[in-house]
Formats: C-alpha cells, structure tokens, sequence
C-alpha cells in the first residue's frame, strides 16, 4: 500500500492497539485481522490526521470517495463497518471521548449471488484429480472433503488429522473466531482422506513433525494461494467456463442441500454461520435454481 509515510506514530500506535484487541480478546482469525487493518490504513491515508480529531463527515468523505472509485457496495459496507468497529474501540477505551461511530452513515448493499457449480459440474471436477501419485490422492481428498463439509478454505488448511472421527462420520473444524462444530462427512469423502493419511501423508511429511492433515510438498501446512493453485488446475481439466474458486465448493455445498430439500436452520449450522441473514443468501440462488428448471420443462414457460 502507497503512502505509508503519511501515517503518524500515533496513529500507527493506535491501529496496533486495536490489532492486539481483535486477536487477544476478540479471537479474531489473522486474514479477519488484517481486512480491518487494511481498511483503517487505508482510511488514515485518505484522512491525513490525528484518529482522535476525526469527524463523522471526514468518514462520510471517505466512503463517498470510495463509491466515485467505483467499490462494490459490499466493499464499502465492510470498510464502513471496520471503522465503526475501531471508533467504538477507541470510545470504550476512552481515547475519543464522542462516540462518532453512531453517526456514520448505513450503507445499502444490493444482493448478489455467489457463482454456484451445478452437481454435474461439481462431479466433473472432482473426477478430474487422477490419484495416481501422492499429490492426486492428496488433491482428490482435499476436493471431496470441501464439498462434502462445506467447509472454509482456512478451516481445511488448518485441519488436523487427529480432527477425524472416523467411526462417527463426523469431522471437526473451527470457525472465525476459533468457533468450533461438528460437521458430517460423506463416505466417499471419508474413504479419500483415510487412503491419502494411509498411502501418501507420510510421503509428504517426510522429517517434519506436523499434525495438519493436508500438507504441501516440504511437509508444512498447505497455504490458500497453494490451494487455489490446485483447484484451478482441476478446473481447467474439467473445462468448467465460469469464474470460481475454492469457496466455490462452499457455494455448492450449500445450495445443493437447499435443492435438495434441506432445513435452512440445518444448513446454516453446518455452514458455522452465526446469523441465519448470511445463510438466506442460499435461498436466493435456490429460487433461481428453481426458474430456470420451470423456464426448461414447464409447457408454457
């Protein structure tokens, strides 16, 4: 990010208290921590001045700024709400002694529905890992497990093998915020990852000493961009056209379930979401589902 240099030391002291705040005592997970970071550096930037001698109007600026640049609706609203979140920070530790927070502006932010794969395509791509070697046992595992869970990607990165219960079908993940949950997992899906932690983990660990399932080729844990590397190669295989990526998985997951006839109370506990407003998104693209299979078979559609 340019103009670093423009941020004073006290605001730089300012922005690593809250940094400490959000990872010691809210739980935060690091990618959560660094998107309210970016967001406040960002706004120290644009603003040029003590935190503590911000307006409302200054942030009201920003954010208009923001909309002339041409940012996603979802985009500002997250960048409105990391500001809140750390004025109320700098309020209840008594550094401000207004609280401006409740006076920046709500933003409407209009629904847009998250690129889902069909069930055919997600067979299709999940087919196309050949497990002929180490890292196709590996990969098909790693595949099968995201859409049979719907889990995060940070969640499978961080998965440990000890996570399994194998006899129960059922896997534990944590959440943003360390959360934990339970969440089954497919036969098919339990059947890879047993044959990957039987036949090809230890190939991968070698020396090292891990207890992360899912390793990359030095033995350490894998990364996200290593993952994405891996889920856009299958992608190519596969020849599927539209824009995705590994949450994509999640996506599926999800609207599958719904098609399928799932609760959306259900689904919004396997899915680990607090609120159910995030799970409804689902309902959205369940609806569409359903037009299109009407426009198609329906004699007077």
């Amino acid at each position: 990010m340019k103009n670093l240099e423009k941020i004073s030391k006290e605001n730089w002291s300012l922005i690593n208290r809250f940094k400490f705040y959000l990872k010691v005592e809210k739980g935060l997970a690091e990618n959560s921590i660094n998107a309210y970071v970016g967001d406040i550096v960002q706004f120290a930037i644009f603003c040029d001045d003590d935190f503590r001698n911000v307006s409302p109007e200054n942030v009201i600026e920003f954010l208009n700024t923001l909309y002339d640049n041409k940012s996603e609706d979802t985009t500002v609203a997250r960048k409105r709400s990391s500001l809140k979140n750390f004025y109320k920070f700098l309020f209840t530790e008594k550094i401000i002694k207004e609280p401006i927070f409740e006076k920046f502006p709500s933003q409407k932010i209009s629904l847009k529905l998250p690129n889902v794969l069909s069930i055919e395509e997600v067979n299709v791509l999940i087919n196309s890992v050949k497990t002929e070697d180490k890292f196709g046992l590996r990969n098909r595992a790693m595949l099968e497990f995201l859409y049979s869970t719907g889990a995060r990607i940070s969640e499978m990165t961080n998965l440990r093998a000890g996570d399994f219960l194998w006899n129960e079908g059922l896997v534990r993940l944590f959440g943003k915020g360390r959360k934990e949950r339970y969440v089954p997992i497919s036969k098919v899906a339990l059947k890879y990852c047993q044959t990957y932690l039987n036949e090809a983990r230890a190939e991968f660990l070698k020396e090292n000493q891990s207890n992360i399932m899912f390793l990359n080729r030095f033995g350490n844990k894998l990364s996200r961009m290593g993952c994405w590397k891996i889920f856009n190669k299958y992608v190519g295989l596969a020849n599927i056209k539209a824009k995705v990526s590994p949450h994509t998985m999640r996506h599926s997951f999800a609207t599958h379930l719904l098609q399928g006839g799932a609760n959306l109370r259900v689904v919004q506990t396997l899915l680990g979401h607090t609120s159910i407003s995030t799970t409804q998104i689902y309902t959205n693209i369940d609806r569409k589902y359903l037009k299109e299979i009407h426009s198609l078979y329906h004699p007077r559609a």
